[in-house]
């Protein structure tokens, strides 16, 4: 997804996206490594203007993502949605050989630079749309899981293991014996 520079005006620029997620690298290589699969395409809208020297680009983005719960292993669906703002700036830097270190100032942090002709959108869409995702999906807030001794699933209900409340945490010392002199 690019956008050409030499059409961004001072109003806003809206570009409608309907694309699948394999276009966009950082989703693609999500979906390679078994992260998630992604069951639609990425829709929403991007929109671009130019301010004083640079651009600013707001996209409003969702694609639906099927991935397995951190609990009960099952596979869900859920939408992943982004909202972003990225400021490109023109690249005028000339990089010096011996720059072994480089400090970054604010401005720095929240925006983007760009080269030549085009802007292109796809890796800042991919990483947006990525940060998204939760890093223990759940398949339901209320999700129980499975078994720590049988691996049943217990959001099917109860399975025939001992209900008592085990913890590890001092199973090493319950033999442990102490003895008066």
């Amino acid at each position: 997804m690019k956008l050409q520079v030499d059409h961004i005006k001072e109003t806003p620029t809206l570009v409608p996206i309907d694309q699948p997620a394999e276009q966009f690298p950082v989703l693609a290589s999500l979906q390679a490594d078994t992260v998630c699969s992604f069951t639609g395409p990425v829709s929403g809208t991007v929109s671009a203007v130019k301010e004083y020297d640079h651009l600013r680009v707001t996209g409003d983005l969702s694609v639906p993502a099927r991935m397995e719960c951190s609990r009960c292993l099952t596979s869900f669906g859920m939408a992943l949605k982004a909202r972003f703002t990225v400021i490109y700036r023109r690249d005028v830097s000339i990089p010096s050989a011996d720059e072994a270190e480089t400090e970054l100032d604010e401005q720095a942090l929240v925006s983007a630079t760009y080269s030549g002709d085009n802007i292109d959108l796809s890796p800042e869409i991919g990483e947006q749309l990525a940060m998204e995702l939760p890093l223990k999906p759940l398949c339901s807030e209320g999700c129980r899981g499975l078994c720590q001794t049988c691996g049943a699933d217990l959001n099917q209900g109860q399975c025939g293991c001992d209900s008592r409340d085990f913890s590890l945490t001092f199973s090493a010392l319950k033999d442990f014996k102490v003895q008066q002199r």
